[in-house]
């Protein structure tokens, strides 16, 4: 086999190759012979038919495609391996010439991993400011929890507060119409977290039980509906029931009844601890995404823009299986966001997450980092426990999808790079 290289833009090189007749001829009559076995052919068993007769019947271009789909992967491994390159897609036959008795030449394209230029990566000191816990944390942290166990009364010798649960009916209208599932009878909704559009839950309180009432509000501009957003709309309400919070007192007792305390004060240090262990997540954290960024902001590497469409690509996938997962479609992200805009974000996204992987990958390699079979498999242990299933599941489940191993590899050497870099610079938290 003769190559010939030719480097072009964008990290392409363009390879010629020739291999020789004898060489094809035997990848041609390989094909054929496979081929036999899938066609009825009169008068021949499966497989058993000479050449010109499959030729007859199947025809000489089918015959070299497959001829060359068998034989590609091979010639391709070769020229990578001659010539030292770094793939980062796979190959793309530009053209051939393929004629039974004479050489076979192949004209194709290889996409190379562009060079990343590191700058200093160990040694660093960046300055982080570090997180500062509320001074009212402790203290929301106990309400919340007396929230949690509270019990509700109801009430029915007052108007409603805006802490009150209530009970109503209600019906929407906008631009003369009814809003489509904008009415509902018996509806409970906490006024003090209420996720009705704003202006609807405050307009609620000061009410008393069995008025009719209406309230006018104006769907947000962002509303994912487009006919109503920005809209102005009239709901009629009816209070049918009044229920109040009673918050249990905290002390000894309480403590014992949330968790393995004996007094409030053990409560109190148990919350300050998990504070104290937060902060701590928060600040490592921060300080691995601060060195992570000087490093990959001084790397210097020339990005072709034909790994930032693949990459936006797989990202509009995500983005899609997102929306989807949350009850919405693409069509109306894009109708509520706008498709440029969506487009400018994801791509400014494939852009950074293609150069933190070429950087990562970079670093790896300087520093001979690499993932062995217990990152692997603690990864998988990772993912077997989020979806609630046995590793030996997942592993069938995945080898459908190859594609994710490939993935979980990556976030397990991201993972290993990220540390290594923590442990190789310092931090100062102000």
């Amino acid at each position: 086999m003769n190559t010939t290289i030719e480097k072009q833009q964008d990290n392409i090189v363009k390879v010629d190759i020739e291999i020789p007749a004898k060489d094809a001829v035997t990848y041609y009559n390989n094909a054929a012979k496979k081929l036999a076995q899938y066609v009825n052919i009169p008068g021949f068993r499966k497989g058993k038919a000479p050449r010109n007769i499959v030729e007859q019947n199947i025809g000489e271009e089918r015959i070299k495609h497959e001829a060359l789909e068998s034989a590609l992967p091979k010639i391709f491994s070769d020229v990578v391996k001659e010539n030292n390159f770094d793939l980062v897609t796979q190959p793309y036959v530009e053209s051939y010439d393929y004629k039974v008795g004479e050489d076979l030449k192949i004209t194709a394209k290889l996409e190379l991993r562009p060079e990343v230029t590191l700058g200093q990566y160990k040694g660093l000191t960046i300055d982080v400011e570090g997180y500062k816990t509320p001074e009212d944390a402790l203290e929301k942290s106990l309400n919340s929890m007396l929230e949690q166990h509270a019990s509700t009364v109801i009430v029915t010798d007052r108007k409603t507060v805006n802490t009150d649960i209530i009970v109503f009916d209600f019906e929407g209208f906008a631009n003369g119409e009814k809003i489509e599932h904008g009415d509902a009878k018996n509806f409970t909704l906490d006024l003090a977290h209420s996720s009705f559009i704003p202006g609807f839950a405050e307009q609620l309180a000061d009410r008393p039980l069995g008025e009719e009432f209406d309230i006018e509000v104006k769907f947000p501009e962002t509303y994912h509906e487009k006919k109503l957003a920005g809209q102005p709309a009239t709901f009629k309400c009816k209070i049918n029931e009044i229920k109040t919070k009673v918050l249990p007192e905290l002390n000894d007792e309480f403590a014992q009844k949330v968790g393995p305390f004996k007094t409030v004060d053990d409560l109190k240090a148990d919350i300050q601890k998990y504070l104290d262990t937060q902060k701590a997540d928060i600040d490592r954290v921060n300080s691995e995404k601060a060195v992570f960024e000087k490093v990959t902001n001084d790397a210097k590497v020339d990005i072709q823009q034909s790994m930032i469409d693949r990459e936006t690509d797989q990202l509009v996938n995500e983005y899609k299986q997102k929306l989807s997962a949350q009850g919405f479609t693409w069509e109306q992200a894009v109708e509520a966001q706008g498709y440029d805009e969506i487009m400018k974000q994801l791509k400014e996204d494939a852009s950074i997450r293609v150069k933190n992987s070429l950087v990562i990958d970079k670093i790896a390699k300087e520093e001979n980092i690499e993932i062995s079979q217990a990152d692997f498999s603690e990864k998988l242990t990772e993912l077997s426990r989020m979806y609630q299933i046995d590793p030996a599941t997942m592993v069938k489940q995945l080898a459908q999808t190859p594609g994710v191993f490939n993935a979980l590899s990556q976030q397990a050497l991201n993972e290993k790079v990220t540390k290594f870099l923590a442990d190789n610079n310092k931090v100062n938290l102000k």
